[in-house]
């Protein structure tokens, strides 16, 4: 056939005659079909069917006169104009030798399927899915095609969306000429997702660039939602490295709201309540998915010569329950960015919350709102506004370019409308809900992507500050520099600091952000009142209450360990205080009152005493998963506050008692340096543990005698103290007796430099830093190192 391709005759290397979505088809259907991925046939149309229509129909002196003297930052020209090119694309004739070759091909997949067959017919641009721009959403998509009339009509309306505004717009800003990106069209099966569920995928975290997860979105029916940015979709994220060893684990998850799904007529129907409070696919379609993205990442990387992140379109059949392929693409932003510089930014001062919702990028920006109810309202949008809207598709794409910062009502963070606000570096929050009732015209705002996953949008124009940093001048140091870290949704944007790990992961911001609950109030609810056993069911959604614990401690713990796998992960067992486990939803009916938290029932305490032992026993649980079923032999255990040796006996067993058993599967168990007599006694504390970690904020407060939640005596407070830097001294002198490690994750190293080269000139062989404090003190020991001869 002379305009017509089927997907097993195509490649990559075809591009330029049948654009890169049919290029990214043919490429995987041809090679990628026996490591398991499955991906529909079909056909292209090609380029030279493109401009053979053109010709015939005599259409290019007419697009040149509406486009050679276009002005595409007039938005009402751009769209006069548009409109008029589009027009003349669908009044043309399709030639009868094209007409009659695109039937025979849809036959062909009538044979190769059955009559029944349905088809999704797509754009695809010779420059699509190049490095340089993804065309993200610029062309369109038809789809339910069952007839020749419906596909031919498909093929005018596809090949007509090469000149849309957004289309004409975005070949402007990435500066290709409008009549030299030429279109191929897609005819493939399509994919019955409609029954089912379809979404996004990338081989690379969208917002921080770290390479070793793939992250899935995913709705209810067609995929055009998700894309479109129209529904808030469920996220998912696999850990590679430890899938590829066979832990078939989902390493993190976050349910969305998916309140509509599109059906095959295209028409969006409320998703019943039921469904929206559980995930749109199972976790093993989960890691199949993220075994097709490897499988492709791995492909087109191998063929580039270097490692190309993907931004995949998947979609499960319904029908026939299988997961397919429909697109494939480099990724365009995260995967460009310069690895070598470390740029963060911070807000200076605090402002009043407005709203909230998933961040897309990891900046600041502040600005006037300007409030968007259509596309007719466009052109009042002012350069430097804040535009504010239910959602944000591509065709706004003019005026994206000139905002300071995005905030909508829906979407996810793998729309298209938030792929071009990476494209273009701007600030995005999607997904806010109310973001269009609370936020009015002319009203300044702070958009604050900066602090982990969730986006937040301030009142009034609050100073921030931003920090970039060379990674290149960043030397290795014999001292190993890790990092304090509890919230996993930073752990991703933090992975390119420059540590040798995590010195201490701390399990409180999890139970307190993700789990909410007082473990026992989830292990005994019938000593619940009935308030909080509504409020247990609510936050559970229908899940067993310690399954849910037992996932979401594991998971969030994995998070933070895969941002540094295989490097260490040491993570604290939980070390609430009483009254802070009392504030734990159900924990006033746990806990008891303690006249001085900050000595009482905590820490080691707690572990095998009957009050917590069964709290303690999902803890546990939680950390065997994270290390036998997801992967992470990285994660170290460390317990706090053991006040004895034979309390650290007690915990050893209680450990292994509940399937953590020290040395097992390279299991090493540190314990806390916080307390005198750990120093006293470290030969005895050593027989049990395998190495020390030196609390120094809790170190201090009993050495001095200060209670550091005590505002009248904080005067007297002082890790440089000369007892405490003693005490110091003998526990690293300590370990080394003991052939145990030792290392500091208090706060006095993040504060205090001089306190840093003390522990240097000790001999530490560790200190974890907050991370703002991460990279000066590498450059600091570095010096301090070689001045030393060390």
């Amino acid at each position: 056939m002379k305009f017509i391709k089927y997907f097993d005759q195509i490649g990559i290397e075809d591009v330029d005659n049948v654009g890169g979505k049919n290029a990214s088809l043919g490429e995987m259907y041809q090679n990628l079909l026996q490591s398991g991925v499955k991906v529909p046939y079909g056909f292209a149309i090609t380029v030279d069917a493109y401009n053979y229509l053109l010709d015939e129909n005599n259409l290019l002196e007419k697009l040149h006169n509406e486009l050679d003297t276009l002005d595409p930052d007039n938005v009402a020209q751009l769209q006069e104009r548009a409109k008029k090119c589009r027009g003349y694309i669908l009044e043309a004739k399709i030639p009868d030798d094209l007409r009659l070759e695109i039937l025979q091909a849809y036959k062909a997949l009538q044979e190769r399927y059955g009559t029944s067959i349905t088809l999704a017919v797509r754009s695809s641009a010779t420059a699509e899915d190049s490095p340089e721009a993804s065309f993200a959403g610029q062309n369109e998509t038809y789809l339910n095609i069952a007839n020749e009339e419906e596909l031919l009509n498909a093929y005018k309306s596809c090949i007509a969306s090469n000149f849309t505004d957004r289309s004409i717009h975005y070949k402007y800003d990435n500066n290709f000429e409008y009549l030299k990106v030429y279109l191929s069209v897609t005819v493939m099966k399509m994919v019955r997702s409609d029954l089912a569920a379809s979404g996004v995928m990338f081989s690379i975290d969208t917002e921080s660039g770290f390479e070793d997860v793939v992250l899935i979105n995913g709705a209810y029916g067609l995929g055009e939602n998700v894309v479109q940015g129209s529904v808030d979709p469920d996220n998912f994220y696999v850990h590679k490295p430890t899938l590829e060893k066979g832990y078939k684990a989902v390493l993190k998850r976050s349910l969305g709201s998916k309140k509509i799904k599109m059906i095959h007529t295209s028409e969006n129907v409320d998703v019943p309540e039921e469904d929206r409070k559980k995930y749109c696919i199972s976790d093993e379609d989960i890691v199949q998915l993220a075994e097709y993205a490897i499988n492709i990442e791995k492909h087109y990387s191998k063929k580039a010569g270097y490692r190309k992140p993907m931004d995949i379109e998947w979609a499960k059949d319904g029908e026939d329950g299988e997961l397919y392929i429909v697109q494939a693409r480099p990724e365009t932003v995260e995967s460009r960015q310069d690895k070598l510089t470390y740029e963060s930014y911070k807000l200076k001062e605090q402002g009043e919350l407005l709203v909230s919702g998933s961040a897309v990028g990891r900046k600041i920006a502040s600005g006037k709102v300007r409030k968007i109810n259509d596309i007719s309202e466009l052109s009042t949008f002012k350069a430097g506004e804040v535009l504010v809207a239910e959602t944000t598709t591509p065709d706004w794409e003019p005026v994206m370019k000139i905002a300071a910062a995005i905030v909508t009502n829906r979407g996810g963070r793998t729309c298209h409308a938030a792929i071009i606000s990476r494209e273009l570096g701007i600030p995005a929050v999607v997904g806010c809900d109310n973001a269009t009732e609370v936020l009015h015209d002319a009203d300044s705002v702070t958009v604050d992507c900066a602090e982990g996953e969730i986006g937040h949008v301030y009142e009034g124009a609050l100073e921030f500050e931003v920090l970039r940093s060379d990674l290149s001048e960043i030397k290795e140091t014999k001292t190993k520099i890790m990092m304090n870290l509890g919230n996993p949704d930073l752990a991703f944007s933090l992975s390119s600091l420059p540590v040798d790990g995590i010195g201490l992961a701390r399990m409180e911001f999890i139970i307190n952000q993700s789990i909410k609950a007082h473990p026992m109030a989830l292990i005994h609810p019938e000593k619940l009142d009935e308030e909080a056993k509504k409020a247990v069911t609510q936050i559970t959604h229908g899940e067993d209450a310690k399954e849910f614990f037992v996932r979401n401690l594991s998971e969030g713990v994995a998070t933070i360990a895969a941002s540094v796998y295989p490097k260490p992960c040491v993570v604290r067992m939980s070390d609430f205080k009483t009254n802070e486990y009392a504030d734990l939803l159900g924990g006033k009916f746990f806990e008891p009152v303690d006249a001085n938290p900050m000595i009482g029932f905590r820490g080691a305490a707690r572990y095998s005493h009957p009050a917590y032992e069964e709290g303690f026993a999902l803890e546990c649980a939680a950390m065997k998963r994270v290390r036998d079923e997801m992967g992470f032999t990285n994660v170290i255990l460390m317990i706090p506050f053991c006040r004895r040796v034979a309390e650290g006996e007690k915990v050893i067993a209680t450990m292994e008692k509940y399937g953590l058993k020290r040395g097992e599967n390279g299991l090493e168990i540190y314990v806390m340096c916080e307390i005198p007599n750990n120093v006293m006694s470290i030969d005895g504390f050593s027989k049990s543990f395998d190495g020390f970690s030196i609390g120094s904020n809790d170190l201090t407060q009993l050495t001095l005698g200060v209670d550091r939640d005590s505002e009248i005596v904080a005067f007297d407070y002082d890790e440089r103290d000369e007892g405490v830097l003693k005490m110091i001294e003998l526990a690293v002198e300590g370990s080394k007796r003991n052939n145990r490690h030792s290392g500091i994750c208090g706060q006095a190293p993040s504060d205090y430099p001089e306190m840093a080269e003390y522990l240097v000139k000790l001999g530490i062989d560790s200190i974890s830093l907050n991370p703002d404090s991460v990279i000066k003190t590498r450059q600091n020991v570095a010096e301090l190192e070689a001045k030393l001869g060390i």
